[in-house]
């Protein structure tokens, strides 16, 4: 019976040590098929695979929202998330004041900048944001970047549920119903160079809708984006540069990865950073200084270890 008991306890400590470090597997969000971060995940898990020093075990998920309250609960140990959304729900702030303050992950590496794109036929009439009043539009997935920030913007312009109809769906859908004209517009947060508009774009004739400057403004000084512009031919058939606002896309990791799975697989990112810029559609800038610039929240204490060692002091959690 002593025996039993002891091996009992044995295990017991053996499953706690393991959930506490993430386990040896790396439990990672990819979120929506069609979208930039499914292709960034995959390609860490590839390399991952052909490197051997992580185990990598990706995970389909809505997207930013989701997937920080799914690290934060412990379901994941990796993803790759808007800057905006991680900072914000890591201090209940803007769309997390409901839901309070969502901790237990941390920063490892700031990967591309991700612009909001607004996408209509070619042969629409929505010239603005103002026009998209009465129609139909996808907004993202929900719990996804693209739906908070289609919201954001929204409401930047006065509109909200009442005014437009909104409908949720992931990118393959809301292109392909684009297509078919069964919505008028479409949200897309993505980098630039995003496979599902650079597709849709070779399906149909589409065309962007900026954001004006008043609006830019505005959410600028409410939320974390940044100016950017979509340049002229970017896109099939885009013949004008598009004024927008974007946000930078962070991999992050729960904070119960060990420092040393945490260091490994930053690492793995910066060693195979050529690798992922050729496998990823988004324009993947990944240097010391571009990694850690327009990261908001704190660094697990393994990516700020390799980020020192290269001369680089980043703000950790605690």
């Amino acid at each position: 019976m002593k025996k039993l008991l002891a091996l009992l306890i044995a295990l017991m400590t053996v499953l706690l040590c393991s959930c506490s470090s993430g386990g040896e597997t790396i439990r990672f969000g990819t979120a929506g098929t069609g979208g930039i971060y499914n292709e960034a995940a995959n390609s860490i898990k590839s390399i991952a695979d052909a490197d051997g020093t992580l185990k990598i075990e990706t995970k389909t998920t809505a997207g930013s929202a989701a997937n920080v309250r799914l690290l934060s609960q412990n379901y994941l140990d990796a993803a790759i998330v808007q800057s905006d959304i991680a900072h914000d729900a890591l201090n209940g702030e803007n769309n997390f004041e409901k839901s309070g303050s969502l901790g237990g992950y941390s920063a490892v590496v700031g990967m591309f900048t991700e612009a909001c794109h607004i996408v209509v036929r070619k042969d629409s009439d929505i010239n603005s944001v103002d026009d998209l009043l009465g129609k139909t539009v996808s907004i993202g997935e929900e719990e996804s970047g693209s739906e908070l920030n289609a919201k954001q913007i929204l409401s930047a312009y006065g509109l909200n549920s009442k005014m437009v109809k909104e409908k949720n769906l992931n990118y393959a859908d809301a292109a392909k119903q684009l297509e078919n004209g069964e919505i008028d517009a479409a949200f897309f947060t993505l980098g630039l160079n995003a496979t599902v508009v650079e597709e849709l774009s070779k399906q149909c004739d589409i065309k962007l809708i900026g954001i004006d400057d008043s609006a830019v403004k505005k959410l600028k000084n409410t939320y974390s984006y940044v100016d950017c512009k979509i340049p002229k031919n970017t896109y099939n058939g885009q013949s004008d540069e598009v004024g927008t606002v974007a946000v930078k896309a962070v991999l992050i990791v729960n904070d119960r990865l060990s420092d040393e799975q945490v260091k490994k697989l930053t690492q793995l990112v910066f060693d195979n950073a050529q690798e992922l810029q050729l496998t990823v559609s988004a324009d993947v800038d990944i240097t010391l200084e571009k990694a850690v610039e327009g990261v908001k929240i704190p660094f697990h204490k393994g990516a700020a270890e390799y980020y020192s060692e290269r001369g680089i002091t980043v703000k950790t959690a605690g």
